[in-house]
C-alpha cells in the first residue's frame, strides 16, 4: 500500500483504465472458477453418475444455490439424454467449457489491453516529472551526483516501476481474486476439505514473507551499481582523448569490470532470490495436493461423503489455486524490487531546490541602470572564494575580472546569472535582489559564453535557435555574420542544417566558440557574461572570436572574465582579483601605471 501511495499521484490521471482493468480481471476470476467447474457435469455424464430428475427444479433460497445448480444439472441431462441420446448432452456439457475458457481468456486480455495504458503512461509520466526536476536542481546538486546513477534512475528504475506496475494489480486484485472464487466453488463442494486445505495456508504465506523480507534491500544494491558502471561509461565518453591520450584505457576497463563484475555478483543473488519464489510455491502447493488427495480420497473411498465427480472438480480448483499463488509470491518479489526503484526516483523528484523562486518574485523584463555586486561572501564547500567583494557595472559599460585561476573570478559569473546563491551580501539588477526576481527573468536578462563551448548534436540551426525560439533564418544568419561564424557555415555541405555531432565534435575550437557567441547574439540580451570565452583558442581563431566579441559587445553592459589579458585592454575597468578579493582597479593604462598586480600578470604574458 505504501507503494501504491507513492505512485498514487502518477496514477490518478489513469484511473480510469485501472478501473477498467480491475473490472476485466473480476471477470477474468469469475470465469475461470466457472470453467473449472464446468467440468463436473461433463465428467458425470462421462461416467453416467447423474441422478434421473424429470420435475424441472424452482429456485426459491440462496441457501440452496448448490443444491439448486446440481437438481437442474440431472434435469438437464436426464431429458436431453433421453431426448436426444447421451452424447447430445455431452456436446452441450463441451460447448459449456469452451464457453467458460474462452471468455476467461477473452477478459484476460482485456485487463492486459487496459493495463498497458496505465503502465506506459505512468511510466512516461515519472520519467517526464523526473527529467523536470533534473533541469530544475541547482548545479551544485550535480556536484555531488554522478551523471549515470541519474541516468540509470530516469531509465532502468523507472523501468523497474514499470514493470512492478502490473504486479501491483495482480497482487491485490487479479490473483486474489481467483483464488477467493476457487475457495467458495471448494466450500460450495465440500466444507470439510476446505477447512483441512487452510492448515497449509498460514505455512505458505510464512515461508514465502521469510524469503521476500530482504529482497528490497537486495534491489537497491542492484540498481546502486547500476549507476556506478553507467557514471564510468558517460566519464569515458566525455573524456575518451585524455584515456586514450594517456593510454589510461586498462585503468578505465578494470574499473569498468570491477563494476559489472559487483552488479554480475548482486544481480545473481536478487536473481536467484526471486526464483525461489515459483519452486517454493508450487512445492507448498503439490504438498497441500498431496495432503487433499489423502484426506479427500479418504472421503470418497471410506466415508462416502463426497462423490467422484466432486472430488475430482475439486481438485481441479485447488490446483489452479496453485497458479495464481505462484504469481501473487512473485509479485510480491517484483513489487519489493520496484518500491527500492521507486525510493530511487522520489529521492530526485522529492529534493527541494535551494534556488526556487520566492513566492511573489518579480518578472522583470527589462534594464535600466547598473548591476550591483554589494559586499558579497560566497563558499562552495568550507573556504571563503569571494569575501567582501563589491563592484557596480553601469548599462553599457564593460567591466574585466583578471587574476591568477581560483581567485574568484568565474564565481562572480556563477552567482551572477544565480546558478549559486551569495552567503552575504547581494547582487542586485536595477537595485532589485536577484533573489527578488524569478530566476527565469534574471536570466532572460543575460547572455552567456563559457570557456568551455557547450553545444549539442543537433544542427547549426537548433543551437543557435536555443538562444531565441522561432527566429527566423535571417535573424540567425545576421546573428552568425556578427559572431564571424557565417564565413564557415555557409561552405559546408547542408549549411544551417549541418549536424556539428556530439558536443559540436565535427568543428574546431574556434568554430564551436564562435557558435556558441552567435546563440548570444541571437538572444540580444541587454548583459552579456563572457567567462574566459577565448582561453582554449590558437592566435588565429582567437582573433577572430575576438572581434566576434567585440561586435557582440557593442552598447552593451558586458562582465568579462579573462586569462588572457589581451582580450580586455579596452574595457571601460579592470578588476584585478587575489585570493576572492580586489587587489587592484581601474583602467588599462592607469593600472599599467600603477606599476602592481596587473602590471606583473601583463608581463608574465608578454603582453606588448
Amino acid at each position: 500500500m505504501d507503494y501504491i501511495k507513492k505512485l498514487s499521484r502518477f496514477l490518478l490521471p489513469y484511473k480510469r483504465y485501472a478501473l477498467l482493468n480491475i473490472i476485466c480481471n473480476i471477470f477474468y476470476a469469475l470465469f475461470s472458477t466457472l470453467a473449472m467447474l464446468s467440468l463436473m457435469p461433463m465428467i458425470t455424464v462421462l461416467f453416467g453418475e447423474s441422478e434421473k430428475v424429470y420435475i424441472k427444479p424452482v429456485y426459491n433460497e440462496i441457501g440452496n444455490l448448490k443444491d439448486f445448480a446440481e437438481i437442474y444439472l440431472n434435469y438437464f441431462v436426464t431429458t436431453t439424454s433421453e431426448a436426444s441420446g447421451p452424447q447430445s448432452a455431452l456436446l452441450y456439457v463441451i460447448v459449456l467449457i469452451i464457453s467458460m475458457f474462452l471468455l476467461k481468456n477473452l477478459f484476460n486480455y482485456m485487463a492486459l489491453f487496459f493495463i498497458t495504458f496505465l503502465r506506459n503512461g505512468v511510466l512516461k509520466d515519472i520519467r517526464n516529472e523526473v527529467y523536470d526536476k533534473v533541469i530544475a536542481l541547482p548545479i551544485s546538486y550535480y556536484s555531488e551526483k554522478r551523471k549515470g546513477d541519474i541516468i540509470a534512475r530516469i531509465s532502468g528504475d523507472v523501468g523497474e516501476v514499470k514493470s512492478s506496475m502490473l504486479s501491483v494489480l495482480e497482487l491485490i486484485v487479479k490473483e486474489p481474486l481467483t483464488i477467493i472464487f476457487a475457495i467458495t466453488a471448494m466450500f460450495m463442494i465440500s466444507t470439510k476439505l476446505t477447512i483441512f486445505v487452510f492448515i497449509f495456508i498460514p505455512l505458505s504465506g510464512f515461508i514465502i514473507s521469510r524469503i521476500g523480507k530482504s529482497l528490497k534491500r537486495k534491489s537497491e544494491r542492484v540498481q546502486r551499481e547500476q549507476g556506478i558502471f553507467l557514471s564510468t561509461l558517460e566519464e569515458t565518453l566525455g573524456g575518451l582523448k585524455v584515456i586514450k591520450g594517456f593510454n589510461s584505457e586498462k585503468r578505465f576497463n578494470t574499473k569498468f569490470q570491477e563494476s559489472t563484475s559487483r552488479f554480475y555478483k548482486f544481480s545473481n543473488t536478487l536473481t536467484n532470490r526471486q526464483n525461489l519464489a515459483s519452486p517454493i510455491s508450487e512445492v507448498l502447493g503439490i504438498a497441500t495436493i498431496a495432503g487433499l488427495l489423502w484426506y479427500g480420497g479418504k472421503m470418497v473411498m471410506v466415508d462416502h461423503t463426497l462423490s467422484g465427480p466432486e472430488f475430482i472438480t475439486y481438485m481441479v480448483l485447488a490446483y489452479q489455486i496453485l497458479t495464481p499463488a505462484k504469481a501473487i509470491s512473485k509479485a510480491s518479489y517484483k513489487v519489493k524490487a520496484g518500491n527500492a526503484a521507486a525510493d530511487r526516483i522520489f529521492e530526485i523528484i522529492e529534493t527541494e531546490s535551494p534556488l526556487k523562486d520566492k513566492e511573489g518574485a518579480i518578472e522583470k523584463t527589462d534594464f535600466t541602470s547598473d548591476i550591483a555586486i554589494n559586499n558579497i561572501s560566497f563558499k562552495y564547500e568550507d573556504d571563503l572564494v569571494l569575501k567582501n567583494f563589491s563592484i557596480k557595472v553601469p548599462k553599457g559599460k564593460s567591466v574585466a575580472l583578471v587574476g591568477q585561476s581560483g581567485s574568484g573570478k568565474s564565481t562572480i559569473a556563477n552567482l551572477v546569472t544565480r546558478f549559486y546563491d551569495v552567503n552575504n551580501g547581494s547582487i542586485t539588477i536595477d537595485g532589485v535582489d536577484i533573489r527578488e526576481m524569478t530566476k527565469h527573468s534574471v536570466r532572460g536578462l543575460m547572455g552567456l559564453v563559457t570557456q568551455d563551448s557547450i553545444l549539442f548534436n543537433d544542427t547549426i540551426r537548433n543551437n543557435i535557435l536555443i538562444g531565441k525560439e522561432g527566429a527566423s533564418d535571417e535573424d540567425i544568419i545576421d546573428a552568425l555574420k556578427i559572431a564571424n561564424a557565417w564565413e564557415f557555415v555557409k561552405d559546408l555541405k547542408d549549411g544551417l542544417d549541418s549536424n556539428i555531432g556530439d558536443s559540436g565534435g565535427k568543428l574546431s575550437g574556434g568554430q564551436k566558440q564562435r557558435l556558441s557567441i552567435a546563440r548570444a547574439v541571437l538572444k540580444n540580451p541587454p548583459i552579456m557574461i563572457l567567462d574566459e570565452a577565448t582561453s582554449a583558442l590558437d592566435t588565429e581563431s582567437e582573433r577572430l572570436v575576438q572581434v566576434a566579441l567585440e561586435n557582440m559587445m557593442k552598447n552593451r553592459t558586458s562582465i568579462v572574465i579573462a586569462h588572457r589579458l589581451s582580450t580586455i585592454q579596452n574595457a571601460d575597468e579592470i578588476i584585478v582579483m587575489q585570493k576572492g578579493e580586489i587587489a587592484e582597479q581601474g583602467t588599462h593604462s592607469e593600472l599599467l601605471a600603477k606599476n602592481g598586480v596587473y602590471k606583473k600578470l601583463v608581463t608574465m604574458q608578454s603582453f606588448d
